[in-house]
């Protein structure tokens, strides 16, 4: 496996992880790979650090940051896959009578805050900025955990 971070032509920057770099090729050139965050395309590798490990004797963590063992306390060695599926179908329910919007979700969820259309539930897509505009007016709204696929954009 090899794991590379990726851009789209919005800026936004994700991690996906391939077989072979052949594998990333194979599907960037099929049209298999989107972003996470605004279903754009247009991917290209991003420019990524490398990942040196420190000497045994040199290893340091980051003041404030979490220990290795705080980390097997978050999710126990063996659960990550089960806690991921279990996210989910949690955001699967969410997402069952909610509608997708689209680009349009911080001109709908405007509206709907100040009541000029009638409120429902949506999903869909900001840039950083709107969503920040969003939260500073007060209309409330949360990132979803996990990538929503487009509807109608599977095979």
């Amino acid at each position: 496996m090899i794991v590379f971070d990726l851009g789209c032509e919005q800026g936004h920057v994700f991690e996906a992880w391939f077989g072979s770099s052949e594998d990333y090729d194979s599907q960037r050139a099929r049209g298999l790979i989107s972003c996470p965050i605004c279903n754009s395309a247009h991917v290209d590798k991003a420019v990524m650090a490398p990942r040196i490990g420190r000497k045994g004797n040199q290893h340091q963590v980051a003041p404030g940051a979490i220990q290795p063992t705080e980390i097997d306390n978050i999710i126990p060695p063996g659960q990550g896959k089960a806690a991921l599926e279990a996210l989910a179908r949690i955001q699967a329910r969410m997402l069952r009578n909610s509608d997708f919007v689209g680009s349009r979700f911080a001109t709908e969820a405007r509206a709907m805050h100040d009541g000029e259309i009638e409120q429902r539930t949506i999903h869909g897509q900001v840039t950083p900025h709107e969503a920040r505009s969003l939260l500073e007016d007060g209309v409330p709204v949360t990132p979803l955990p996990l990538p929503v696929r487009t509807p109608g954009t599977d095979n």
